[in-house]
C-alpha cells in the first residue's frame, strides 16, 4: 500500500469542510525527494490545523484548544525542518524524536475537539488521517536510523 503524498493542487478548503490530497508511490523518489515531500506534508498538515482553528467558536476551550493545535503542529513542521539540517546522526535522531512528538501532541488535539464535541468528528477525519499517515513514516524513519 502506498504513503499518502500531496499533489500539485494540495488540500483545499471546499464547502466548509477539508478534503484530502492525491496518492503517491514513495518507491520511485530519490531520498531527497521523499524528505521535501514528507517537509511539504508537514507544512500543508499545519495549515489545514490553522485553518481549522480560524473556524472554531469563541468559546475559550475551543481557542484554547486550538492554540495548542497551531503551537504543536506549527513545531512538528518547524523541527522537521532542522531534522534536515541535523549535523550528526545523534541530532537528527533528536529532532526526529521532538518532531514525532509535536505531530502526535497535534493528534491529540485534534482528537481533544471531536471528544468535546466542538468540531464533529467527519469534518477532520481527512486531516487525522493524515496525521497517523506521517506519523507512521516519521516513526519508521526513527526505527531505521536507530538500528
Amino acid at each position: 500500500m502506498s504513503e499518502r503524498a500531496m499533489s500539485e493542487s494540495e488540500s483545499v478548503e471546499e464547502g466548509g469542510n477539508l478534503i484530502s490530497e492525491a496518492w503517491a508511490d514513495y518507491s520511485t523518489y530519490s531520498k531527497g525527494q521523499f524528505l521535501d515531500n514528507l517537509e511539504k506534508r508537514l507544512k500543508v498538515f499545519m495549515l489545514r490545523c490553522v485553518k481549522v482553528c480560524r473556524t472554531l467558536p469563541k468559546d475559550y476551550d475551543a481557542q484554547h484548544f486550538g492554540h495548542q493545535l497551531i503551537r504543536s503542529s506549527s513545531s512538528a513542521a518547524a523541527n522537521f525542518r532542522a531534522v534536515r539540517r541535523g549535523r550528526s546522526q545523534k541530532e537528527f535522531f533528536a529532532k526526529l524524536s521532538i518532531t514525532l512528538e509535536e505531530l502526535d501532541e497535534s493528534l491529540f488535539w485534534l482528537e481533544t475537539l471531536v471528544f468535546t464535541d466542538i468540531l464533529p468528528g467527519h469534518r477532520l477525519q481527512d486531516l487525522t488521517d493524515e496525521g497517523y499517515q506521517i506519523l507512521k513514516i516519521l516513526s519508521k524513519s526513527r526505527k531505521t536510523v536507530s538500528d
